[in-house]
């Protein structure tokens, strides 16, 4: 049984659909929130604990493929399991390629999607307990580069992407794809997990130059 700390977020514009799986998912002792468009989802604080999304690939506001983008450029680590009633082999493909657990269409078998949904917590239990190594975060700092350290000092110090943009004398555009970056090498869900990384490694807030790295 997974644990209850875990949660599945199921994104579907059908309200039949929601309710069904958020039945299914509440059945396998699981916790479930349901969305209806990608920016309700979008707009909601997610728990740090192992986390998945189960996602439709039709939907009217964001397709799901697109979504999967967005949230790739973000840095938020989330698997997600793609389902559609239209799905075609180039979809299903490019969504496995960039990284989705699985891709089902409808109708589907619920121990198929239940199987898929576990797999995928999973992954991210496992990947929020290597998290938490201190080696292993030293690491994945040094791959940073000086500009993306930079912003990660700012980001932890509770600055806006306009704020460091001022002070780092950039664009906030690029201060948005260096902050993309930071979340993405460091393995970070959120911000919150973000913060918690920093203050592992001894990182407050924005500071002249990056702590030494073994």
């Amino acid at each position: 049984m997974t644990a209850p700390a875990s949660w599945v977020f199921v994104l579907d514009d059908d309200p039949s659909v929601r309710k069904s799986l958020e039945r299914l998912f509440r059945a396998a002792d699981l916790q479930v929130r349901c969305f209806a468009s990608s920016h309700e989802f979008r707009a909601f604080s997610r728990p740090d604990v192992p986390c998945c999304l189960v996602l439709d690939e039709r939907m009217p506001d964001v397709a799901g493929t697109e979504l999967q983008r967005m949230l790739e450029e973000e840095g938020v680590a989330l698997p997600i399991i793609f389902i559609t009633g239209y799905g075609d082999v180039p979809t299903s493909v490019r969504a496995m390629k960039a990284g989705a657990v699985d891709f089902l269409t409808k109708p589907f078998e619920d121990e198929v999607l239940l199987a898929a949904v576990r797999q995928a917590l999973e992954q991210e239990t496992r990947r929020q307990a290597a998290r938490g190594d201190v080696p292993a975060l030293r690491q994945r700092f040094a791959t940073l580069s000086p500009r993306e350290q930079d912003v990660l000092a700012h980001v932890v110090g509770g600055l806006l992407n306009k704020q460091i943009a001022h002070r780092l004398q950039v664009t906030e555009k690029t201060i948005k794809v260096h902050r993309g970056q930071v979340m993405r090498k460091m393995g970070a869900g959120s911000l919150a997990e973000l913060v918690r990384m920093a203050q592992k490694l001894g990182i407050e807030g924005p500071c002249e130059r990056s702590p030494d790295v073994p």
